[in-house]
């Protein structure tokens, strides 16, 4: 059986204070870098991604890194698993999700990709 927010082979974004999280932490500039470098670890938390948000560059250069990475993510066994814990909830708009953080709305498509699953109400997940 899985735990919640730790499917492996998908990104898992999970609220911060809802699910045990792994130890080994980065925040999401190191996860770049290691995409990069094809170095990503078996399990790996991945934080930061709300403040990421706010430089349109950083979102378009994380959602272009994590693209070209997919296949060998994919291809991988064991399958990783990459969780994203974030601060705020998720709401549902129209056929996307965004991250609440205070005031400010975030599209998660715009880093993920249109095919995110509701997997509950704090925890979300994407393919690679």
């Amino acid at each position: 059986m899985v735990e919640h927010g730790k499917l492996p082979g998908e990104y898992n974004i999970v609220a911060k204070d809802e699910y045990d999280l792994f130890d080994h932490q980065v925040p999401v500039e190191e996860f770049e870098e290691m995409l990069r470098e094809n170095d990503v670890p078996d399990e790996l938390c991945v934080v930061g991604l709300d403040d990421v948000f706010g430089d349109n560059d950083a979102v378009n250069e994380l959602s272009a890194v994590m693209d070209r990475r997919a296949n060998g993510l994919e291809n991988r066994d064991p399958l990783p698993t990459v969780q994203f814990a974030v601060e705020g909830s998720f709401q549902r708009r129209q056929r996307d999700f965004e991250l609440q953080a205070g005031n400010d709305f975030h599209r998660l498509s715009r880093i993920f990709g249109p095919q995110i699953d509701r997997r509950s109400s704090e925890w979300l997940t994407a393919p690679f």
